[in-house]
């Protein structure tokens, strides 16, 4: 009598223990689904890219070193919004939340781009502050930014001052080797980079933009 009863409580205890693990399991498996779930959602969701044209420049990365000083000219400061159009890589984004701890938007058309923009967030470990959409620059609201980068073709720039008008008093706009036409510059600069042994151009212009010219 008495080893039947310790075989059915033994039977009991594993069967707990089998309930438990399934419990555990399924426990697991919703934290797993719910972390992926907050991933995804920490970033916007993309459009569909057959609705979107094709880029309209390559790719090509700024050094740290200039991404340093244009960030410095435009005094940028932790409860600043950054926004990069034409944003490659995020570095500018990335490294502007590292070194001020400012927001910052990125915005890319090529989608190989946003996917490595959103991976150097995350591998940066920024994703509070830093935010990567695929989009088309000029259909853009722009009206949130207080910073805005933009290392872009003359034509696009040109393209995009009907956008920039628009910005709140006091927005600071931040160019790369190609300046806003036609726009007084509050500051330019020429700098050599010692990581591409390149000179850059970079030049800083505060909303409302200035004509050069009367309109």
């Amino acid at each position: 009598m008495h080893c039947s009863m310790i075989t059915r409580e033994i039977a009991h205890f594993a069967a707990w223990v089998i309930t438990m693990r399934n419990d555990l399991i399924r426990i697991a498996l919703s934290v797993l689904l719910l972390s992926a779930f907050l991933k995804a959602m920490s970033h916007p969701a993309l459009p569909q890219t057959n609705r979107l044209h094709k880029p309209d420049a390559v790719y090509v990365g700024t050094p740290y070193d200039v991404i340093s000083i244009l960030l410095q000219m435009a005094h940028v400061q932790k409860d600043d919004v950054l926004y990069d159009l034409g944003c490659g890589d995020g570095r500018v984004l990335v490294l502007a939340a590292q070194k001020y701890g400012c927001r910052g938007v990125g915005y890319e058309i090529d989608p190989e781009r946003v996917n490595a923009s959103i991976e150097n967030v995350i591998r940066n470990r920024v994703e509070k502050l830093v935010k990567i959409a695929q989009a088309d620059i000029f259909t853009l609201d722009l009206s949130e930014a207080t910073v805005v980068h933009l290392y872009l073709l003359p034509e696009m720039n040109i393209k995009l001052l009907p956008q920039l008008d628009k910005m709140k008093p006091g927005t600071r706009v931040i160019c790369h080797n190609y300046n806003l036409q036609g726009i007084i510059a509050d500051k330019t600069l020429t700098y050599l980079s010692y990581e591409d042994s390149s000179t850059h151009i970079m030049a800083l212009y505060t909303i409302p933009l200035v004509r050069s010219i009367a309109e």
